[in-house]
């Protein structure tokens, strides 16, 4: 489409950095030649510090990229790739994008590159199992409170009676039966929370008050010999959350990471906050698409989840802990879920973070003079 004569001409330049993708121009030697501000994040570099370097420089020399760019100029073609993993240390691991590259016929030789970041699709993704994970546990929750806890309640009365004409040996069974009755209705409590569907009492929290209350539980029990650091933003709106249902959520994700870090003279966790510009997403108990600009980290430097349950680390009765239920984090998923909110984890040797993402609490104006309804704004 061509501009009239009352029109002035597009500035591509600014139509190139108006993209909510990274993208970069490269000439026949891989150098960049340009890059919009997406892309300055995505290399977390300037565009004049990139203008001295080569893509070759922030990917691996075997990255899937090059060989897609050299095939794109030998064939004067176009082409797109879908789930391509340029992991480096310069971008960071478990970085997958789908990449479009394009030949430019001017300058000869030159490509145009965009990235296409996956998190976000796959965030999404995993949202959807763990919700459908979260209903599978609440019909079990509800199926074993009703058939388990009348059984349960009627071992335990008869051990009782039986514990009173006993002898001394028979004693240490029939009080072995009561013990486990209880263990089990336990279970079953636990269980029976994931099928509490009422709505979340929420109101505004500060989520560092939260934080710090969870470290101070941490540091004066299971984190007593583990280093904790924070790096919070000072200026973080409220979260629109319920407190106690917070607190309950950064217990169990600072306890995983105790326990991952556990024996380690070097052990540490790290709590972060951030804002960040949410991506709006369609959830559950909403009828307008939801804002999650607030951004909670839990970070250690444990020994990483295993590879063969990172991909449902948030399923119910999945764990590695000889002694564990596998009920912590599908709990915790279920009530960042109840949020709202989004979850995520990224783990490698060395590395785990667990991600939290929520809604900011919005405050209703002052009264309009004119009697009518007030626009809500968001405080920070």
């Amino acid at each position: 489409m061509t501009s009239s004569a009352s029109t002035p001409p597009l500035d591509q330049f600014a139509l190139l950095n108006a993209l909510p993708h990274p993208v970069v121009a490269l000439d026949e030697s891989g150098r960049f030649t340009f890059a919009n501000s997406d892309a300055e994040q995505f290399f977390s570099a300037s565009a004049s510090h990139l203008a001295k370097r080569r893509l070759a420089d922030f990917v691996p020399h075997d990255s899937p990229v090059l060989g897609l760019i050299e095939q794109v100029k030998s064939e004067n073609s176009r082409i797109s790739e879908y789930r391509v993993d340029v992991s480096s240390p310069r971008l960071g691991m478990d970085r997958l994008v789908d990449v479009y590259v394009s030949g430019l016929s001017d300058p000869p030789g030159h490509v145009l590159v965009m990235f296409q970041l996956r998190s976000m699709a796959d965030k999404m993704d995993r949202q959807l199992t763990h919700r459908s994970a979260a209903r599978t546990v609440t019909g079990l929750a509800a199926m074993l409170a009703h058939e388990i806890r009348n059984p349960l309640s009627g071992i335990k009365g008869a051990a009782q009676l039986l514990e009173a004409e006993a002898s001394d040996d028979d004693r240490i069974l029939t009080q072995l039966i009561q013990d486990e009755s209880e263990r089990i209705v336990k279970l079953v409590d636990r269980m029976e929370v994931f099928s509490d569907e009422r709505p979340v009492e929420r109101s505004a929290v500060n989520i560092h008050s939260v934080l710090e209350h969870v470290k101070t539980l941490a540091k004066s029990g299971f984190a007593r010999d583990i280093r904790i650091t924070e790096a919070y933003d000072p200026s973080l709106p409220s979260v629109f959350a319920n407190r106690d249902q917070l607190v309950q959520v950064f217990i169990n994700l600072v306890k995983n990471a105790s326990e991952a870090v556990g024996g380690r003279p070097d052990g540490e966790i790290k709590l972060s906050t951030a804002y960040k510009p949410g991506v709006r997403l369609s959830v559950p108990g909403a009828r307008t698409r939801m804002t999650l600009p607030l951004e909670f980290v839990v970070e250690d430097n444990g020994g990483g989840v295993p590879d063969d349950i990172r991909e449902n680390i948030f399923d119910p009765f999945i764990t590695t802990k000889p002694n564990g239920t596998g009920l912590g984090l599908a709990l915790v998923a279920k009530i960042v879920r109840d949020h709202g909110g989004v979850i995520e984890c990224d783990s490698y040797p060395g590395h785990t973070i667990f991600r939290v993402l929520m809604p900011a609490w919005t405050e209703p104006d002052a009264p309009d003079t004119d009697g009518t309804t007030p626009k809500r704004r968001r405080t920070r």
